[in-house]
C-alpha cells in the first residue's frame, strides 16, 4: 500500500521494553500495610504493629477499625505462637482485581492461610464465606508462586459459639485449593494445627514466594471497577509471555492523544481483538486516566451496548457507595450514579446530543466506542432518524456522523474505535468498513492508525482497507492488535477453538480441543438438569455462573426457556446468591443482546434448533408462528453463527453445552433438529455427562 507503512511499526523510534511494567513484579511485603516474620510479629509491642498499619493507610483511620486491628492482632498472637520460626505474617494484603485487602495473609511451613475475620460476628454468613473463599482463589488463580501450594481460606467470626467440627478437605478441582474452615477467636490455633497436618509440600520460601509475579484477569466489571478505583491497567491485567501487555496498547493510544493535542491533529485509531482480548478493558483505562472535566485530555467512554453500560453504571455506583461508607462518609446511591453516568455513556444518548446544537462540538476531545463494529449503516440510522426523531434530512450512517461531531473541535481530537471480529449480531450493523468509508468520504484530513489485523476476515474490512492504498496519513501500528483472549486465563485458545467448531473445521477443532480442555473444562449433555449440577459444583465462592442461549431459541420453552420473556441484565450480572433474579439461581437465560461485552465464570450454553449443524454448512432458521423457517439472506445468516460466538465465549473458565434430545411428539422440537449437532460436538472430544 502505497500511502500505509509497509510493515508494522511502533510509534515510538526507540523499542519498548518486554516487561516494561515493574508493577508485575512487585513483592509481596508492598502489597501489604504490615509485613514481618511470624518471630518478629509475635515479639513486638501491640502499638508498634498498630502504628505501622496507620501509617501505612493514606486516611484517618476510624475507631472500628482501630478496635478491629487491636482483636486480630491479640488473637494472632496468641495463636501463632507456637510457629514462631516457621513462617511469615501480612496484615492488609491488596488484592486489586478484587478491588480489596486481604485481612491478614499467612506463610507457615508448606501451606499459605488466607485469613478473613468478623470481629464481633456470631455467625458465618454466605457472603463472608464467598468473600473468603474468593481471596483464596485469587492468589491461587493468579499469583505464580502460590498455584502449586496448598491454600487454606480461614473464616473466623470472633464471637461465634463452639463446638466447631474442623473437616479440613480440598475442593474436587485438584489445585491444592481448600474448602474454607468456619472457627471463632479460641479456635484459630486449631484450625492451623489441622491443616498442616492435612496437607503436605515442601516448605514455602517467603523470598521466593514475594517475588512469584501477581498477573490478574479480571472479568470486565472487576476491572472497571479497579480502575475507576484508582488502580492502573498494570495493577489488574497479566503479562506473561503468552499474552499482549494491555500497558503497550494503552501506552500506544494515549501517544497518539498527546501528539494529536500537540499537533493540532484529527485521528482515528482502530484497536482490534478476538473476544475477550482486553479491548474494553483498555478503553476503561483510558478513561480513567482522563476522567477530570477540567483536563483538556477529558474523555468518554461510548458503548451501544445497553446491557453493558447499564451494568458498568450500576457496578460502578454501588462500588463508590461502598468505598465512601469504609472512608466513614455518606455517599447516596443517587449522587455516584449521576458521577458515574458522565464516565460510562450510551453512545446513542451522546449522539443524541450532538444533533441538539449540529455547530458546537461535544466537551470531550478524546471519545472511545466500545464495539465500533456494531454501529448502524446508513439505512438502518436514516430510518431511525426519520421514524424516531423526526429528522428527515439526515443522510449519513452513525460512524459518519459521530466522527462529524468530533471533527467539529476546532483544534485537536481523537477517536478510539475497539473493534471485535465476528461480534456483528443484529440487522443494521455496519462492521468497521463502514468506519473506514465514512473516513474516505469526508474526512480526508483525520490521521489513520490501524491494528495489521484489521485485514483478517473476521473484520469484514479487507476490501474497504483497499481504498486506503493512496492516503498519505495512514500507519499500520502493531500495538494496536490484542491477539490473545484474555477473558479465560485457563485456556487462551478458546476463541480460537470457537471459531473452528463455528467454520466446521472438525478435525482442527479437535486438536485444539484436547490443548484446551486440561485446563479449561468443556462438557457436553443432553439434560439440562444435569448441567445445572455441573455448574453447582464448579463454581467456588462467589464465581458467577449462568444459562445462555441464542435470541432465536424459541423452542426451549419445554425445559422452562423462553428467550421472550425479557431479563434485568443488571440484576442478573450483579446480585448475590440470594436474589432469584441473578443468573446463580439459573430461573432465567440471557441471549447474546444481554451477555455481549461481558463474562460468567461458568456458563450452561443450551445450544436450540434455530443453529443445526449440517455438513457443509450450518441451517440457519427463525421460528415464526408454529414453524421453523429456513433464513436465506446471508447477513442474517451470519448475525446468527455471531450469536453462537458470542454465546461460546462468555466463559472464563469452563462451560456445559446442552444439546436438548427433542420429542418425537412434537414436530418443532423433532429429534433429527439436534441430533448431528450433538454427534458433532462428541466427535470434537468435549466430555459427555
Amino acid at each position: 500500500m502505497a500511502g500505509v507503512a509497509a510493515e508494522a511499526t511502533s510509534l515510538n523510534s526507540a523499542e519498548r521494553s518486554s516487561d516494561e511494567s515493574q508493577c508485575f513484579r512487585d513483592k509481596m511485603p508492598n502489597r501489604a500495610y504490615y509485613a514481618d516474620s511470624i518471630a518478629g510479629f509475635v515479639q513486638a509491642h501491640e502499638s508498634k504493629v498498630l502504628g505501622q498499619l496507620a501509617a501505612a493507610v493514606p486516611a484517618n483511620i476510624e475507631v472500628a477499625q482501630r478496635d478491629a486491628w487491636t482483636a486480630q492482632i491479640r488473637i494472632l498472637a496468641v495463636a501463632l505462637a507456637p510457629y514462631v520460626d516457621r513462617g511469615k505474617i501480612y496484615f492488609e494484603f491488596s488484592v486489586p482485581r478484587l478491588g480489596k485487602r486481604i485481612d491478614v495473609l499467612l506463610l507457615i511451613d508448606h501451606v499459605i492461610f488466607v485469613v478473613e475475620f468478623k470481629v464481633g460476628e456470631r455467625v458465618f454468613s454466605q457472603a463472608d464465606t464467598d468473600q473468603v473463599f474468593d481471596y483464596a482463589l485469587d492468589l491461587k488463580n493468579f499469583h505464580e508462586t502460590t498455584h502449586e501450594v496448598p491454600v487454606a481460606p480461614i473464616l473466623i467470626a470472633t464471637e461465634a459459639r463452639p463446638p466447631f467440627a474442623l473437616f479440613v478437605n480440598y475442593t474436587s478441582h485438584g489445585d491444592g485449593l481448600l474448602q474454607p474452615l468456619h472457627v471463632n477467636k479460641e479456635g484459630v490455633g486449631r484450625a492451623i494445627e489441622a491443616v498442616l497436618e492435612h496437607c503436605e509440600g515442601p516448605a514455602i520460601n517467603a523470598g521466593v514466594w514475594e517475588q512469584g509475579r501477581y498477573s490478574p484477569t479480571p472479568n470486565v466489571v472487576e476491572a472497571a471497577i479497579a480502575l475507576y478505583a484508582g488502580h492502573s491497567v498494570a495493577d489488574i491485567s497479566r503479562s506473561d509471555a503468552g499474552a499482549i501487555n494491555l500497558t503497550r496498547t494503552s501506552d500506544t493510544i494515549c501517544e497518539v492523544i498527546s501528539n494529536a493535542g500537540l499537533q493540532s491533529r484529527k485521528a482515528i485509531c482502530f484497536v482490534t481483538g478476538v473476544p475477550g482480548a482486553g479491548k474494553t478493558l483498555v478503553g476503561l483505562n483510558i478513561a480513567t486516566k482522563h476522567i477530570d472535566q477540567a483536563s483538556q485530555l477529558y474523555s468518554v467512554f461510548l458503548s451501544g451496548n445497553g446491557p453493558l453500560v447499564a451494568i458498568l453504571r450500576e457496578a460502578l455506583a454501588r462500588d463508590k457507595v461502598r468505598r465512601e461508607s469504609e472512608a466513614g462518609r455518606r455517599k447516596r446511591k443517587g449522587a455516584a450514579m449521576s458521577e458515574v453516568k458522565l464516565f460510562v455513556q450510551n453512545v446513542h444518548h451522546f449522539r443524541d446530543e450532538c444533533l441538539i446544537d449540529k455547530e458546537r462540538p461535544p466537551i470531550e476531545h478524546v471519545a472511545l466506542f466500545d464495539e465500533a463494529q456494531r454501529a448502524w449503516d446508513r439505512e438502518q440510522t436514516v430510518q431511525f432518524m426519520r421514524r424516531k426523531k423526526g429528522l428527515a434530512d439526515f443522510d449519513a450512517s452513525e460512524p459518519e456522523f459521530l466522527i462529524e461531531c468530533m471533527d467539529r473541535h476546532k483544534d485537536w481530537s481523537v477517536i478510539v474505535c475497539l473493534v471485535g471480529g465476528g461480534q456483528e449480531i443484529h440487522r443494521g450493523e455496519a462492521g468497521i468498513g463502514e468506519w473506514i468509508r465514512a473516513l474516505q468520504k469526508s474526512f480526508d484530513h483525520w490521521d489513520i492508525y490501524i491494528s495489521p489485523r484489521l485485514n483478517d476476515s473476521e473484520f469484514g474490512a479487507g476490501s474497504v482497507l483497499a481504498e486506503l492504498a493512496d492516503r498519505p496519513n495512514v500507519k499500520l501500528v502493531d500495538d494496536l492488535h490484542l491477539g490473545v483472549s484474555m477473558r479465560s486465563f485457563r485456556a487462551e485458545r478458546v476463541s480460537e477453538l470457537v471459531k473452528l467448531i463455528l467454520d466446521q473445521e472438525e478435525q482442527a477443532a479437535a486438536e485444539v480441543a484436547r490443548q484446551v480442555t486440561s485446563r479449561f473444562p468443556i462438557a457436553i449433555t443432553r439434560d439440562l438438569a444435569s448441567a445445572k449440577c455441573w455448574l453447582k459444583e464448579k463454581a467456588r465462592g462467589s464465581e458467577r455462573f449462568g444459562i445462555v442461549v441464542s435470541s432465536h431459541a424459541q423452542r426451549l420453552k419445554p425445559h422452562a426457556i423462553d428467550v421472550r420473556s425479557p431479563i434485568d441484565p443488571v440484576h442478573w450480572f450483579l446480585d448475590g446468591k440470594d436474589d432469584v433474579r441473578s443468573s446463580y439461581f439459573m430461573e432465567d437465560a440471557a441471549t447474546e443482546f444481554q451477555v455481549q461485552g461481558l463474562e460468567l465464570d461458568w456458563a450452561c450454553v443450551v445450544w436450540d434448533a434455530d443453529f443445526r449443524y449440517r455438513e457443509g454448512g450450518w441451517e440457519c432458521l427463525s421460528f415464526i408462528g408454529s414453524k421453523w423457517k429456513r433464513i436465506h439472506k446471508d447477513d442474517l445468516k451470519s448475525y446468527l453463527k455471531n450469536a453462537y460466538r458470542v454465546l461460546l465465549t462468555r466463559a472464563r473458565q469452563g462451560m456445559v453445552i446442552v444439546v436438548p434430545r427433542g420429542s418425537a411428539e412434537d414436530p418443532t422440537r423433532d429429534p433429527s433438529f439436534y441430533d448431528r449437532t450433538f454427534r458433532y460436538l462428541s466427535r470434537i472430544g468435549f466430555s459427555e455427562i
